[in-house]
């Protein structure tokens, strides 16, 4: 660009047109355009306040604008977190199963709505209800869009305007400061806390009740963990108290666990189907945490309450699409055929450690090789996504150090990636936990390292 005055350089600067012909293999013409646009208004503005530039600058920021809206853009990343439900990643990746049958039915016209024997407008739940139905031993499911939908349904169409009765030691917050009271107010009920913080007792469940009772509501904190002097009340004790009662028992179990590999960390979690063994007239649980499917809501029960909340106008606003269906009918799919092994979640999670740490030694020497300094450690991995707090699970990881950068600026070049890699940062050393990277994905992972972060 031409030196001097302010005048001049205005002048000098490239046509929009010019710029973004020059850069038209970065994108399609209109993001292009606009990129070229706001690199000539940037520039324009900082002519102005009396910055002398270059038309390569102008260039720059053009590319530099057209680069971040490409890393804005939904993508595909490798998780070497060490987290398995990972929210801010997408929760669990599906399988082939999985997206397979996504794109069977997404891919055409299906019998979402439509009964085939009666020739007639169906049900879009009636097919994934006979799963959850057969699985779980309940009268009836519902799915909607997630769990916090699914609690909101249940309390707007079976307790407006009536009383809840939780334990303070449940009234539990999730991601992105959303809160059990705050669900609860807008559904119209209204919240009744008994107990303490750490301790409640059946009598204090048995004080509340009164004749604006609707239920009792038990949730199961599946984000967080109470320790020491603690007690709580069963979800059979509960049942059996609603009952006498005359009132609901609502039981959110919030993870959804159907059933899992034979894995020391995962026995303390309660089973769905144990929830209705013990009484609960509705079960609430995720599709997409412990369950290993897509994100949905899950409402199981007695059937009906089930079409009560069928007939609720806010079902429509919070009803699930085709694909969503699909992938979790073949999720449950896996579990009938005892094949849960085969969905994603547990693949990882019961990875051997003996493989593990077989895959950690190949990549620490690989990265070794490229000039970092790069060793196999034993770790943990968590379980994430609001669900098993505080329980680690056994894994193993490639620690990396550079000799001339920052752990900082390693884990942001992975960021920056053509595919992004997500890593932790731990002792002063990048880690990439190898529990939540498939098998089939070490070598992509090794050559996306080395172009990041050699010397």
């Amino acid at each position: 660009m031409a030196p001097g005055g302010i005048e001049s350089r205005l002048r000098s600067l490239p046509k929009v047109d010019r710029l973004a012909a020059e850069l038209s293999d970065m994108g399609p013409p209109a993001v292009v355009t606009d990129a070229a646009r706001r690199a000539i208004d940037e520039a324009r503005e900082r002519i102005l306040a009396g910055h002398a530039l270059t038309e390569a600058d102008v260039m720059d920021a053009a590319r530099r604008l057209l680069a971040e809206r490409e890393r804005s853009l939904l993508r595909p990343v490798i998780n070497a977190t060490g987290v398995l439900i990972h929210t801010n990643l997408g929760r669990v990746p599906l399988g082939e199963r999985q997206l397979r049958a996504v794109a069977d039915i997404a891919g055409g016209y299906s019998n979402l709505e439509y009964e085939l024997e009666a020739g007639q407008r169906g049900s879009r739940y009636s097919h994934a209800q006979t799963f959850l139905t057969e699985l779980i031993g309940a009268e009836s499911a519902l799915v909607v869009n997630n769990n916090a939908a699914a609690v909101l349904l249940v309390l707007s169409a079976l307790c407006d305007d009536r009383e809840v009765i939780i334990s303070r030691g449940e009234l539990i917050e999730i991601g992105g400061e959303f809160r059990l009271p705050n669900v609860m107010a807008t559904s119209g009920a209204r919240l009744v806390e008994v107990g303490t913080t750490n301790r409640t007792h059946i009598g204090d469940y048995e004080r509340a009740i009164n004749e604006n009772t609707a239920a009792i509501l038990k949730v199961h904190p599946s984000n967080f963990r109470v320790v020491g002097f603690t007690a709580e009340v069963s979800a059979r004790d509960l049942a059996r108290l609603a009952r006498g009662r005359g009132v609901l028992m609502l039981h959110d179990l919030g993870s959804g666990l159907l059933g899992a590999p034979d894995e020391e960390w995962m026995r303390a979690e309660p089973l769905v189907s144990d929830a209705i063994t013990d009484g609960a007239d509705i079960v609430t649980f995720s599709g997409d945490k412990l369950l290993g499917g897509p994100q949905a809501g899950v409402i199981v029960g007695r059937a009906a309450l089930i079409k009560k909340l069928s007939a609720h106008p806010l079902m429509r606003a919070l009803r699930v699409d085709k694909m969503t269906l699909a992938a979790l009918e073949a999720t449950l799919d896996a579990y009938l055929e005892g094949r849960a092994d085969d969905l994603p979640l547990w693949r990882m999670a019961g990875a051997p450690a003996d493989e593990l740490r077989s895959r950690a030694r190949l990549l620490a020497e690989a990265f070794s090789e490229g000039g970092m300094k790069a060793e196999a450690i034993p770790t943990e991995a968590v379980a994430g996504g609001g669900s098993l707090p505080a329980t680690g699970v056994g894994s193993w990881a490639v620690a990396i150090t550079h000799p001339e950068r920052s752990c900082d600026e390693l884990q942001r070049s992975l960021r920056r990636g053509s595919t992004p890699v997500i890593a932790r940062i731990e002792d002063d050393r990048l880690v990439l936990d190898l529990r939540t990277v498939p098998a089939e994905r070490d070598a992509d992972l090794a050559q996306l390292v080395l172009r990041s972060l050699s010397p």
